[in-house]
């Protein structure tokens, strides 16, 4: 197993990249990981830590794309770039999966321009994991698609059921439509003809969902266009470190503040744990023909090492290819039904 690392993409890169690297190679024996960036900073980062591994790799780049530069732009004025450079080894099988950290923008283009989107696939889409009170759901778009037509909602809730089975083990995960209301009727024009559609097929669709239930563990899959749910991914992050921060702050003002902070610890431990989005890693861009995981620009090397755990993961039960079969069988029933 090859994955091609963004070794340049990130806040703290290449420092927590090469970091990432060398702990995710230790874990795993068959793994191997290709560094695309400047060759001199990645190999006085593998120096300073002392790694001989002859499982990473590095590939030159003579070019960085920064976090806020434009995807079309950055496509075409830097071919060179440690992104793009990584998405080119899985295109030409080089690497069986590409891991970024850098500009999400860049990373999401890169992979829909040079791998292509599966068979049947309108429009690709970022499924995003996070917790519940009863484990973990997918939030399917986190931020690929700001404008969305109801039948790219219906493709979502199959991208993100047919994850759900692959990733998770679920056999019939629950999908949900996020919306302003349980009632089938509640809604906007899009969520409402969306619903119709979901209802129409052979997930197992649960309904509307509200924002205030996601967390609940009702749904498996919580389906939302890109712009809806890139607003709950980042107000969910600010939510979970604000009230670690309150909590901590009340203790303190207590008069046994120290000692209730330490039997609380563990807890909020525990709770700072599940919310950490390095614990995720990164978020898989699912209807490309390939395997590409977007991780934060914060992230740390606990996430790039867990970036590169849910890459190894996606690429060997080849989700790609389950979700391109569940969308062209989609599209066999529809025409089908039109026949008839």
């Amino acid at each position: 197993m090859r994955i091609a690392l963004d070794a340049m993409g990130g806040d703290y890169a290449p420092a927590v990249t090469v970091e990432g690297a060398v702990e995710s190679v230790s874990e795993y024996d068959d793994l191997e990981v290709i560094l695309f960036g400047d060759e001199a900073q990645l190999k006085k980062e593998l120096k300073d830590r002392r790694c001989t591994s002859n499982r990473i790799h590095i590939r030159h780049t003579s070019q960085v794309i920064g976090m806020h530069e434009s995807p079309v732009t950055a496509l075409r004025k830097k071919k060179d770039s440690s992104i793009r450079r990584a998405v080119d080894a899985v295109k030409n099988k080089e690497a069986d999966a590409v891991v970024s950290a850098g500009n999400s923008g860049v990373a999401m283009a890169s992979a829909l321009f040079v791998l292509g989107k599966s068979k049947g696939v309108d429009r690709p889409a970022i499924a995003a994991t996070m917790p519940t009170l009863k484990g973990l759901f997918v939030l399917i778009d986190a931020g690929a698609n700001v404008d969305c037509k109801a039948e790219n909602l219906l493709q979502f809730g199959l991208m993100g059921s047919s994850y759900c089975k692959a990733i998770f083990g679920k056999r019939e995960p629950k999908v949900a439509l996020l919306s302003i209301g349980e009632e089938d009727v509640k809604g906007n024009e899009l969520t409402r003809e969306a619903f119709k559609l979901l209802k129409g097929t052979n997930l197992n669709f649960i309904g509307n969902i509200e924002g205030k239930d996601v967390f609940s563990g009702d749904a498996d899959v919580v389906v939302c266009d890109g712009f809806i749910g890139n607003v709950v991914l980042k107000t969910s992050e600010g939510l979970a470190d604000t009230i670690v921060k309150m909590l901590k702050r009340e203790i303190a003002g207590m008069a046994a503040g120290r000692l209730g902070y330490l039997f609380m610890k563990p807890a909020l431990k525990n709770f700072r744990k599940k919310t950490d989005y390095a614990e995720y890693g990164g978020a898989p861009l699912l209807g490309i023909n390939g395997t590409c995981i977007i991780s934060h620009g914060r992230s740390s090397s606990r996430a790039i090492r867990n970036a590169i755990r849910v890459a190894v993961e996606f690429s060997r039960k080849k989700v790609h290819e389950i979700i391109s079969e569940e969308i062209l069988n989609l599209r066999a029933k529809e025409k089908t039904v039109v026949k008839d």
